[in-house]
């Protein structure tokens, strides 16, 4: 058996129209990349609303929320929140992995943009909260009003 016969073989010119859309393709992308084409670009938000928090969890399992001057501005009960203990445990398994401990604190801020966001100042890492949805950013929205009207905000 012999291979397929010159009348059998692939098309050259449908060959070369994929590749040619190939390296079109790729050098679009290569200028797009370098100009910035296409990018969304968002304008920089300010800081409306800022308090630093640490969060300290109790012997009964409560998650106690404490302002820098040692206030409890609010206690979350076992079993609830788990969206904020959820995050707080993946901010706290960052801080282990790079052999930080508990003692820095961590920034609730409300943006000119209306975000929530909360950053983890021993590591830098920062939350977009909004990502998650309205609901559970809500339960950061209220830790900040809380420790905000008890006067810890910054």
């Amino acid at each position: 058996m012999s291979g397929p016969s010159p009348a059998q073989s692939f098309p050259k010119g449908l060959l070369w129209a994929a590749f040619g859309m190939i390296v079109l393709s790729i050098g679009l992308t290569l200028v797009a990349k370098a100009t910035g084409f296409g990018a969304v670009r968002l304008p920089p938000a300010q800081v409306v609303q800022a308090t630093d928090v640490h969060f300290s969890d109790r012997a009964d399992g409560t998650l106690a929320v404490v302002s820098l001057d040692g206030r409890e501005v609010s206690a979350l009960p076992p079993g609830s929140n788990g969206f904020v203990r959820g995050v707080l445990r993946g901010l706290a398994r960052e801080r282990k992995l790079e052999s930080l401990g508990p003692a820095a604190a961590f920034r609730l801020t409300r943006w000119s943009d209306g975000r929530l966001s909360i950053e983890d100042l021993a590591t830098g890492r920062r939350v977009d909260l909004g990502a998650f949805g309205h609901t559970n950013s809500q339960a950061f929205a209220d830790l900040l009003a809380a420790s905000t009207t008890t006067g810890s905000s910054r």
